[in-house]
């Protein structure tokens, strides 16, 4: 199995290694953090060195995913692992629900009982957190992120960069703008033309 380092070991690295143990889909190398100096590992697994040492840090891995909630951060963490020649993937928790139809962009990550619905298409880098719901056709733009249980009805379109925070929810065909932030609970409903 391809070895995989993880980018990141705060609460979201975690969520991330986990789904990955539980697919078993990778052998986990272990974390790489900036945070490396205090924490020199998570459960058995190393924490490898800091962002600045990516590079060197290919050597214990083929693949790599950047699980960083900061969607800026996460950018460009995820351009310097293409530039090290990492392999980025996306992970998707086994109790995940993923329509065949749906279109996966590279370094995603889909936690525990997401549902993402027939012909939804999402970008580079995007979360879609555990219980979050992206519905048939929906888009979701490069680095964009779904807090826990934020859902999008059909057709609706989440620009670059922008994070729906827990519970948000949009109505069947809204657009929000990159790099928007809508507060937990927050829904927005279609606006009729």
């Amino acid at each position: 199995m391809t070895h995989l380092l993880i980018v990141g070991a705060g609460g979201h690295g975690r969520a991330v290694a986990e789904a990955v143990l539980v697919a078993g889909t990778y052998t986990l190398a272990g974390f790489v953090d900036d945070g490396a100096l205090e924490l020199q590992q998570v459960w058995e697994y190393p924490v490898l060195g800091t962002t600045a040492e990516l590079e060197r840090c290919r050597q214990y891995a083929g693949a790599a995913i950047v699980a960083i909630g900061n969607n800026t951060v996460r950018e460009q963490l995820q351009k310097q692992l293409t530039a090290f020649a990492f392999e980025v993937v996306t992970v998707i928790h086994p109790r995940a629900v993923v329509s065949p139809r749906a279109i996966i962009g590279p370094g995603c990550a889909l936690m525990a009982a997401a549902v993402v619905g027939t012909e939804a298409r999402l970008g580079a880098g995007v979360i879609v957190n555990s219980g979050a719901v992206v519905d048939h056709h929906c888009v979701i733009e490069d680095f964009g992120h779904l807090g826990t249980n934020a859902s999008m009805a059909g057709g609706a379109v989440l620009e670059r960069s922008a994070w729906m925070q827990a519970g948000a929810a949009l109505g069947y065909g809204v657009k929000v703008e990159a790099g928007a932030v809508l507060a937990p609970g927050t829904a927005l409903p279609r606006v009729e033309r």
